[in-house]
C-alpha cells in the first residue's frame, strides 16, 4: 500500500525532516514525563498503542493495534452533534532505542490538513521527553470559521497528552503500585 494514497496535503513527512511547510500554523509542545528506561518504554508503548489518545479522551480506531506505516486511524473527541471526527493515516513510525513514535497525516474529510507526531525520547541525562510537532491548516469552513480557536484547541490537546503521558509513565516507574519501581534483572512487562 502506498502511504501516501488519498492523503489531503503534499508536504509528506515534514515533521520528521522538517523543516515545518510555510501557509501552516505550527504546533511545537515539549513535555518532560519521567526519568528512566522504565518510563520511556511505557510512553512509547502508550503512544504507539493509542493507549494515550484513548485515556485522553478520544476514541480511536485503527486498522493496526500499533502504529505502522499505512495503518488508516479514526479519531474522534466530543460528544453527541459536537463529536468531531478525523482520518488520518499514519506516515512514518520510528521504533529505536532512544526514540520512539510516529506521526500520521490527515485524509479527505479531516477538518484540518497537514500532519502531527508524537515521539517519545530517552535523554543522555535519562530524563524523558514526549513532543508533538504538526503543522495545519483548516479543510472545512467550520475550520475556517473557527480562527484562531482552533490552533487554541490543538496546544490544550497536546498539553492534555503530555499529562496523560506522564501519567502512564508514572504507573509504570511505580508497578502501578505507588510504590518505588520494579527493580530485578528484567522489567516484569517488557522482558
Amino acid at each position: 500500500m502506498n502511504t501516501t494514497d488519498g492523503l489531503s496535503y503534499r508536504e509528506i513527512g515534514a515533521t520528521r525532516l522538517g523543516p515545518l511547510p510555510d501557509g501552516y500554523h505550527h504546533l511545537h509542545h515539549r513535555t518532560r514525563i519521567g526519568r528512566g528506561r522504565a518510563v520511556f518504554e511505557a510512553a512509547g508503548s502508550a503512544v504507539t498503542t493509542w493507549r494515550m489518545h484513548r485515556e485522553a479522551g478520544a476514541r480511536v480506531r485503527a486498522s493496526s493495534p500499533h502504529a505502522e506505516p499505512g495503518t488508516a486511524v479514526e479519531l474522534s473527541l466530543g460528544a453527541g452533534p459536537l463529536r468531531f471526527r478525523a482520518s488520518c493515516q499514519v506516515i512514518w513510525t520510528e521504533y529505536e532505542a532512544l526514540r520512539t513514535g510516529f506521526a500520521y497525516g490527515t485524509r479527505a474529510g479531516h477538518p484540518e490538513c497537514g500532519e502531527e507526531c508524537f515521539v517519545v525520547e530517552l535523554g543522555d541525562d535519562g530524563y524523558v521527553w514526549f513532543t508533538v510537532r504538526a503543522f495545519s491548516r483548516p479543510a472545512t469552513r467550520y475550520t475556517r470559521l473557527a480562527g484562531p480557536l482552533v490552533p487554541l484547541l490543538q496546544r490544550l490537546y497536546a498539553r492534555r497528552l503530555g499529562t496523560v503521558l506522564r501519567r502512564i509513565a508514572a504507573q509504570a516507574d511505580t508497578g502501578g503500585t505507588g510504590g518505588p519501581r520494579w527493580s530485578g534483572s528484567r522489567h516484569p512487562t517488557t522482558g
